[in-house]
């Protein structure tokens, strides 16, 4: 759930608590077992709620803390567990520790909680390293008294010091402050970028880390990216988790290689990581078969399972990019000048059914990403005085961010906001936005919302056995099977492909008039004895 875009109970346009609480019966009906929450915490909304104020509260736009208990409740009440996002590497520039920060001397204590340092050049009028932003620019902004601090996102959101032992143990309050309140676990923002090399004189990156959340090349030794030193403070929080019972649990970010993401998950840190390599995956054959062996070896050899996810609240909706012509670079589209290349969403429709089920058909844990159960497409056409992600303002308005996944969801076919809240929305909706409502799908055959149903009622019967094994196909088809049962076929090709003599339990879409799998399209199959 990205919580200002899930429900409005108060009629503000940005989604609350209260809201939350009062669409749950459909997460529940959908079949999920849990719920992650985006920040709700008090922010001044310099990054939709990643740039927190204070870490142990509730923003007064999404709610009260009684909100946060009665969430919990009703979420526990319908058998769903409930995950909080926990923001470590930096908070907002009007935390008090930040204004604490300002008004003290360089030198202090109350500095040394961020990484403040002298600038390079004359007068110190160049920043301490070329370190870049993730949102663009530079990671430096100077104050008034001539020192600088780093920020790797935005300007508002300075970088916490993790070598501060004051940092490590504000963040353990606040983890047993939410466990104490009824989470039953975290999502860890930026895991792989809370250590960084702060020994003097600070080294370059040399343009190293220009993209988004990029992960530094193997064996790169990287200032401030997958450092070794990571690990130490997810054993701490590991131990304080465990310390709970029932059981809870931790979900890393960690943007970097397959062959370091299993150090996250070893069986003393964190319990999964999120899959990024599945997410980013061309609609191929081949590469999916790869990115899937690679992804339950990596997992496997510290004894756990992988995640998968196909959206999430910072990239382009899937349904939009599978629909893009190949080699788009999605992460920049659409261009702000025009004339990119339109998603042809016949095509990008097909391809998302078939990916649903190819997902839920894997062993592991899948994340879902709110309203893509709706078949959501990606909103293009937000207007430039709309748009409040950071990347917009941060690129010389030259990328225009994350804002279009990020339109508040459609529950009805009608009204203000089309069922999202008594108001309007705080993004802008596109005419036509509740024929995707859940209102206009629910019960009607062929729908997203009743596939998504289906294939998480039927996973439901094949939990248990998480084996996982390949199976030969037609060329440019993929096919497994999952314990002893469960055979998912994918075809990638352009042409319909034969299928095995075993009952079909499900398809993205209609097999062709003599029984065939047609393109673009997901199958599963009964294989139990």
């Amino acid at each position: 759930m990205y919580v200002p875009s899930f429900a409005d109970a108060d009629g503000d346009g940005i989604g609350d608590l209260r809201g939350a609480a009062g669409r749950l019966a459909h997460v529940a009906e959908l079949g999920a077992d849990a719920v992650w929450l985006t920040p709700f915490y008090p922010s001044p909304w310099a990054d939709g709620g990643y740039d927190v104020a204070d870490h142990r509260d509730v923003d007064p736009r999404h709610g009260t803390l009684d909100d946060f208990r009665a969430f919990v409740g009703r979420a526990h009440g319908l058998g769903l567990k409930v995950v909080v996002d926990i923001v470590p590497n930096h908070c907002s520039d009007r935390h008090p520790w930040f204004a604490e920060a300002l008004a003290a001397p360089p030198g202090s204590a109350a500095r040394d909680r961020f990484v403040f340092r002298e600038g390079k050049g004359p007068d110190g009028c160049e920043p301490p390293a070329d370190w870049q932003s993730k949102f663009g620019g530079s990671a430096w902004t100077r104050v008034p008294d001539g020192q600088w601090y780093l920020h790797i996102f935005a300007a508002e959101q300075p970088d916490l010091n993790w070598e501060n032992p004051e940092v490590a143990a504000d963040f353990e309050r606040t983890l047993r402050f939410w466990l104490d309140l009824g989470a039953d676990g975290f999502r860890v923002d930026v895991a792989h970028g809370l250590r960084k090399d702060l020994a003097p004189p600070l080294r370059d990156t040399r343009g190293a880390d220009a993209a988004p959340l990029n992960s530094p090349p193997e064996g790169d030794d990287h200032p401030f990216w997958d450092r070794d030193e990571v690990h130490e403070i997810y054993r701490a929080w590991r131990k304080v988790i465990d310390s709970y019972d029932p059981p809870r649990i931790a979900v890393a970010e960690a943007g970097v290689s397959a062959a370091r993401l299993p150090l996250y998950t070893r069986p003393d840190e964190l319990h999964q990581a999120f899959n990024f390599f599945h997410l980013r995956c061309p609609w191929d054959a081949a590469a999916f078969r790869d990115v899937i062996g690679t992804s339950l070896d990596s997992a496997r050899s510290v004894g756990c399972l992988p995640t998968w996810v196909l959206s999430n609240h910072d990239v382009v909706r899937h349904r939009t990019r599978y629909g893009l012509p190949d080699g788009t670079d999605a992460a920049g589209w659409p261009p702000v000048a025009g004339g990119g290349p339109e998603p042809d969403d016949t095509k990008g429709r097909r391809r998302a059914r078939a990916a649903a089920l190819l997902t839920l058909a894997l062993p592991g844990t899948t994340y879902l990403y709110q309203g893509e159960e709706l078949g959501l497409v990606e909103v293009s056409g937000l207007p430039p005085e709309a748009l409040r992600d950071p990347i917009w303002e941060r690129s010389g308005r030259t990328r225009k961010g994350r804002d279009g996944c990020r339109v508040p969801l459609p529950w009805s076919r009608g009204g203000t906001s089309y069922g999202f809240g008594p108001g309007g929305s705080w993004l802008p909706q596109p005419e036509g936005w509740g024929e995707f409502s859940a209102e206009a799908q629910r019960g009607r055959d062929g729908s997203f919302l009743e596939l998504y149903r289906a294939a998480l009622r039927l996973r439901r019967a094949f939990r248990g056995d998480e084996t996982f094994r390949s199976l030969a196909g037609a060329a440019g088809e993929l096919a497994f099977r999952k314990g002893a049962g469960l055979e998912c076929r994918v075809n990638f090709s352009a042409r319909p492909v034969p299928l095995p003599a075993l009952p079909v339990l499900l398809a993205s879409d209609g097999l062709t008039a003599d029984g065939m799998l047609a393109p673009d399209t997901a199958v599963w199959l009964d294989a139990r004895d």
